[in-house]
């Protein structure tokens, strides 16, 4: 069976330059931004008790993203406050001019007009850009990867977006939604990646995604653990870690919690660059299969990159059992605990999490990390259920087991 792979991040540091794109002041304005929406409510914070004794932690506490804006993941919070920058900086206004009711009257329609909002998905990002373009009045085109789920396909679709399956990667999804938005009148691309020339709206996005980072913090102190320990994030093209890792680094800087930043082996850019060690980006390429879609992005956002060099602590690449081994241990909690419902790509850490603390293999690890009977531990599950018959056929099936089976 693959074993979870890890490195301790030993990258020279840079100028840091990147970190202030997660300044307090930018969340909270985006934070206000999404609190405009009438859908709007804080994401539950469940504390896991009974799992913390059993791993021999301190606390265990999911940050439970299946409930946000009635879509089933975080992604809507990154895209929608980048396209509420977008239209802001286009109309020369202030973003906190870019409220709800303002974005959705007749007064914005005929002062602003409509645009055309391209993206690239497995499904969680472009869902939340059709909706909040759906509701904004602007149209969506979402492109997704080979391979990707139907029904993800579907929730895309019910939103009103024009959204295609296209026979390439991830990668080349967004370069093709890039291509499209220059072709096209009053056309841009809404990616959370970033590349040179093209980094504005992805600190935009990232800046979205530290709602959720803000709202745990708070919802930490109501548990009377207030500063986490440590701090699990998955990642992708890396804009989500970099959010949490940023936020956090900012909310404490004397004394920032320790990072640890995951990915799907199949797409394990970020572990890889730091694994050369010399803080040069490393991609993957070809089709990037696992199980975890949301983490199969082989081509990092330069911006987070330059937050996560600088301040995770740990890079690992992990196997998709680890995620099915999340996903099981969260939907079948121990007495006392809360049902948390995650999918596979928002349960990678409860996976890891119990990976490091029960099995000696990965004992060096867990000292590396400082993982003891006194650690505060956040997760983050970023999305629910999103694909029904792959979460049944993991949890009810056992399909991807942690432990080597017998033919």
């Amino acid at each position: 069976m693959e074993k979870i792979k890890w490195v301790i991040n030993r990258m020279s540091r840079t100028d840091d330059r990147k970190l202030e794109i997660m300044s307090l002041k930018n969340v909270r304005q985006a934070r206000a931004f999404h609190q405009s929406f009438p859908q709007y409510t804080v994401t539950p914070l469940a504390r896991l008790d009974g799992m913390a004794d059993r791993l021999g932690l301190a606390n265990v506490f999911v940050k439970d993203e299946s409930f946000r804006f009635g879509l089933n993941a975080f992604k809507v919070l990154g895209g929608s406050f980048a396209m509420a920058r977008y239209i802001a900086r286009e109309m020369n206004k202030d973003i906190q001019e870019m409220t709800y009711d303002y974005l959705t009257s007749e007064r914005f329609r005929e002062e602003f007009g409509q645009a055309v909002f391209f993206t690239a998905t497995d499904g969680n990002h472009g869902r939340g850009v059709a909706w909040a373009a759906g509701k904004l009045g602007q149209k969506a085109v979402v492109h997704m990867p080979a391979g990707s789920s139907r029904q993800r396909f579907e929730n895309i679709a019910k939103e009103g977006a024009q959204v295609t399956i296209e026979e390439v990667n991830y990668d080349d999804c967004v370069r093709m939604a890039a291509r499209e938005a220059e072709q096209t009148l009053h056309g841009v691309i809404v990616q959370d990646t970033a590349w040179d020339g093209y980094e504005e709206i992805p600190a935009w996005i990232m800046q979205g995604y530290g709602t959720m980072a803000s709202e745990a913090s708070e919802q930490l102190r109501e548990n009377e653990a207030n500063r986490p320990s440590h701090v699990f994030i998955q990642a992708g093209v890396g804009s989500l870690a970099g959010a949490i890792v940023g936020y956090f680094t900012n909310l404490y800087p004397e004394n920032p919690p320790t990072f640890v930043v995951m990915e799907a082996s199949a797409a394990d850019c970020l572990y890889r660059s730091a694994l050369a060690g010399d803080g040069e980006i490393r991609t993957v390429e070809g089709d990037l299969s696992t199980i975890m879609a949301g983490l199969a992005c082989g081509e990092p956002n330069t911006i987070s990159w330059d937050i996560l060099r600088n301040h995770a602590d740990a890079f690992l690449s992990c196997p998709d059992w680890v995620s099915a081994k999340g996903m099981r241990m969260l939907a079948v909690p121990l007495k006392g605990d809360p049902k948390v419902i995650s999918g596979e790509s928002g349960a990678v850490g409860m996976g890891v999490l119990a990976s490091i603390m029960g099995s000696e293999e990965y004992r060096e690890l867990r000292e590396a990390l400082r993982l003891d009977r006194f650690s505060k531990v956040l997760l983050f599950s970023t999305e629910g259920n999103t694909d029904s018959e792959k979460f049944r056929s993991i949890v009810w099936d056992g399909e991807y087991p942690s432990v080597e089976t017998q033919a």
